[in-house]
């Protein structure tokens, strides 16, 4: 085999081992994050933290997003019966794209108790990608109306990201903006299934190219033999 050839082998190998890889690697990254909500309601300033988890389902040209709380946040001084609260958000977009998304969900389906956590039902919203890139999720702004009075809460703490798409424009619209990087708090840790998924494809690449480095040395030492 000519040493042109020997290099085309390799060549071909590697790209698909490098594919492999690619092939593992997870589209969709995601972590509960603690947000500190500071609240301003109507008898005064409150606050609470609660781990914020937010979900992103492909659902057409866009992704249905689902944010969701689980522990409750700022209270009433009075009881607040079924149906009387109200809540909604916004979600911070960043990385490829920017700007927020809105997610509302059903009123309370049972009543509060006076002076006790606000449950929040999960509120879900509709993203349209509009540059294709990774996207990253971030809790925003959380409103809570209720007996004819409005609780707006802001995150405090800074969070960092509860997902990260990576998406594709309607139209293959041009990635733009900056990509998340480690160590900016952009860029999610892979845990899990994900992290062996990424290790068996590399490690399937490494076996390929091995295979075919023993494939290659095998048929020069039976052509130097024939000689």
């Amino acid at each position: 085999m000519s040493k042109q050839k020997r290099t085309a082998a390799l060549a071909t190998v590697a790209a698909l081992a490098g594919s492999a890889v690619l092939m593992a690697a997870p589209a969709a990254r995601a972590e509960v994050v603690d947000v500190n909500y500071a609240c301003k309601t109507p008898i005064g300033d409150k606050s609470a933290v609660s781990p914020i988890d937010i979900k992103g389902v492909k659902s057409g040209s866009g992704y249905k997003v689902t944010m969701s709380w689980q522990k409750g946040v700022s209270s009433s001084p009075v009881e607040l019966g079924k149906g009387a609260m109200s809540p909604s958000a916004t979600i911070k977009l960043g990385g490829a794209d920017s700007g927020t998304m809105n997610v509302t969900g059903p009123a309370n389906q049972e009543a509060i108790p006076a002076n006790t956590p606000i449950k929040i039902n999960d509120l879900t919203g509709t993203y349209t990608p509009k540059k294709t890139g990774k996207v990253t999720f971030t809790a925003g702004i959380l409103t809570i109306k209720a007996l004819g009075t409005t609780t707006t809460c802001t995150p405090a703490n800074s969070p960092g990201p509860s997902l990260s798409l990576d998406v594709t424009a309607a139209g293959g619209g041009a990635d733009s903006g900056p990509q998340s990087g480690s160590g900016s708090g952009d860029e999610l840790p892979q845990t899990g299934p994900e992290d062996s998924a990424i290790a068996l494809g590399t490690l399937g690449g490494t076996v390929l190219l091995a295979g075919a480095a023993g494939a290659l040395w095998l048929t020069r030492r039976g052509q130097t033999a024939r000689r």
